[in-house]
């Protein structure tokens, strides 16, 4: 036996072996992020494939080194991620925000450098569609900042900041501004911040070239007295904004005026039953890519309400689900349309769900993925 020849293929051996057990990630397949929320070495970026046939959801990769990275952002050509970094969350010092560039769909993430959120308890953030601007929302400090993005995907220093002020009824949660997120609007013109502890969805104009925000006019649209508007999305059409409140525990309906960034309430609607007496807040709702169904998540009441939407964009409850888990926290629905994610952050877990095309009914899917204190979830759709 020539055993130089058979010590030659030892490496092509091990790597074959190998591979049996190292996950690969499929680029016809979603690939998708789940933020953990803690310090240490317990927080991380943890990056699974969805294996659509099965609705398995198989690790790919984990990021260590991010510090209570409670929010994720992707730019719309899923080459860089964003995250909220902070060592100790909520603080005397101000949050960061660090940019990652995505390598291919391997799910890991090189970190190219960090920025400051100008506040604390830094809680959302978005991207705008020319990948220019990141915006992110401080709850603490009740104040929201735009950073631009450089040609390699990393940030520089902010080049707008606004101190949010006022206050509203509810004298435990709304004596000051609570910003509680910043999304981008369809057309890239216009920037909404739901501001928890003002009862206000504030407006603001962008200058996607400069990443700079300027107020528009009017300012804000107001929210019903001690909702405490928190997490805000469109309509696929770009025509109606939805809000779901954290703390009157519904969802507010606004038509959005495409031309002046004007929100004009339609309804407002409950996201737990009638007869629920317990001590429970909203946290995210998402709607289905055809824009059929709405799902709002209820933490306390530990719940995913589901509603039908009407051509006039208005919500009809289809039911109201468990979410298998403590504190649904954050949502996600795969780009087909037939898979919803849900975070419950305090049970340590993300559980999948099979959305029923004609009804839009909610039914569990395998077992729970088990994650320390899931904040996050973000899905690139597939390979560009």
């Amino acid at each position: 036996m020539n055993f130089q020849f058979v010590r030659s293929l030892f490496p092509i051996l091990v790597g074959a072996m190998l591979s049996h057990f190292i996950p690969t990630a499929n680029a016809d397949e979603p690939l998708i992020f789940i933020s953990a929320f803690a310090a240490g070495d317990k927080g991380g970026i943890h990056a699974f494939q969805l294996e659509s046939k099965t609705g398995h959801l198989k690790p790919v990769h984990q990021t260590a080194g991010v510090e209570n990275p409670f929010f994720l952002a992707v730019s719309k050509d899923q080459k860089f991620l964003y995250s909220i970094h902070a060592k100790t969350f909520g603080g005397k010092d101000h949050e960061q925000v660090a940019a990652y560039q995505i390598e291919g769909r391997t799910g890991k993430l090189k970190l190219l450098n960090r920025q400051s959120a100008r506040g604390t308890a830094a809680c959302y953030l978005d991207v705008d569609a020319t990948g220019k601007s990141v915006l992110v929302a401080n709850y603490s400090t009740g104040s929201v900042a735009s950073l631009p993005v450089q040609a390699d995907g990393s940030l520089a220093e902010s080049a707008s900041f606004v101190q949010h002020a006022g206050s509203s009824v509810n004298g435990a949660r709304q004596k000051e501004p609570h910003a509680h997120c910043i999304v981008v609007s369809p057309d890239n013109r216009f920037v909404f911040a739901a501001d928890l502890g003002l009862d206000q969805v504030l407006s603001y104009r962008l200058d996607a070239k400069t990443a700079k925000l300027s107020p528009n006019a009017p300012p804000f649209a107001k929210s019903p007295a001690g909702a405490g508007p928190r997490h805000l999305t469109f309509h696929p059409n770009g025509k109606r904004v939805y809000v779901i409140n954290e703390l009157s525990n519904s969802v507010t309906v606004f038509d959005y005026d495409t031309q002046a960034g004007k929100l004009t309430e339609t309804q407002t609607i409950s996201t737990v039953p009638p007869d629920f007496k317990g001590t429970s807040h909203c946290a995210d709702l998402k709607i289905t890519p055809n824009g059929r169904f709405l799902y709002g998540t209820n933490r306390g009441h530990d719940s995913i309400a589901a509603y039908r939407i009407g051509d006039d964009g208005k919500l009809t409850l289809i039911g109201i689900e468990p979410s298998l888990g403590k504190g649904p926290q954050n949502l996600a629905i795969m780009p087909g349309g037939e898979l919803l994610l849900c975070a419950n952050m305090p049970s340590n877990n993300v559980v999948m769900f099979r959305i029923d095309s004609q009804t839009g009914g909610l039914k569990s899917v395998g077992e729970p993925i088990a994650i320390t204190s899931p904040s996050c979830i973000m899905v690139l759709p597939t390979s560009n």
